[in-house]
């Protein structure tokens, strides 16, 4: 039986993204192809939703489908923890699906951001450097904040990074204590750069992605776990098999 998926934002880049994999799925079938001003009611009867539209509107249409039963998937940037503790009280009391909330569906992008976090209770000094095309409308990416809000909980026990002059805005924007700095350019797609900084030594952990292709094999796992979700997983890590103590 095929799993019936609306998506809205299907005009955009991961929209047309979604689509193409949702058609080439031999488990997967388009229930509804929306814009994010198109009627919500569009996504009632699917069995999934997908919200890959913009971060103001996101909250609203992921609030619509959990109210109305249907598990969502969402590949939206701007899931700050606020939000997010927003999400799993609606979530709690509708008692009904869940919802996986996934920053970057790139496997490289969740291997380095886990190799992040182990190197994080190494190191007392951290910032995050993240490029993107200048089509992206939100800063500190979603993965840039998922990676920052995962090095402070690595390093609960430890204390805070130490992130001197953070008051001077050209140190970039404070996420969980770790300093984000965030360009958009043209001739790039995404890149993430984790430096650590330690007595006599620095450590950079760099990820580039070229091509859209490197989302193909993550949105996938994502399709097939999502409709099984309970409460609010946050990001592809969760639902990948790492090995990792998390």
């Amino acid at each position: 039986m095929s799993t019936r998926v609306a998506v809205v934002g299907a005009t955009g880049r991961m929209g047309q993204l979604f689509l193409r994999l949702i058609d080439e799925g031999p488990d997967l079938e388009l229930y509804a192809a929306l814009g994010s001003r198109d009627d919500l009611e569009g996504v009632v009867g699917a069995d999934l939703a997908v919200d890959v539209t913009v971060p103001a509107v996101s909250p609203g249409i992921v609030e619509k489908a959990v109210r109305a039963g249907i598990p969502v998937l969402v590949g939206t940037s701007g899931w700050s923890e606020p939000r997010l503790a927003s999400l799993r009280r609606v979530v709690a009391e509708v008692d009904g699906p869940g919802v996986l909330v996934v920053p970057n569906f790139s496997i490289g992008s969740v291997l380095a951001t886990t190799f992040a976090t182990m190197a994080a209770r190494f190191y007392e000094s951290v910032e995050i450097i993240e490029t993107h095309h200048p089509g992206k409308v939100d800063s500190p990416s979603g993965t840039a904040i998922r990676t920052a809000e995962l090095i402070a909980d690595a390093r609960r026990d430890l204390g805070p990074v130490i992130a001197p002059h953070a008051d001077q805005r050209a140190r970039g924007q404070q996420v969980a204590s770790v300093l984000v700095h965030s360009l958009r350019l043209p001739g790039i797609e995404a890149r993430q750069e984790v430096v650590f900084g330690g007595s006599g030594e620095t450590l950079t952990l760099t990820h580039d992605t070229t091509s859209q292709t490197a989302y193909e094999q993550g949105i996938r796992v994502a399709l097939a776990a999502a409709p099984t979700i309970s409460g609010v997983v946050v990001g592809l890590d969760q639902v990948l098999p790492l090995g990792t103590s998390r």
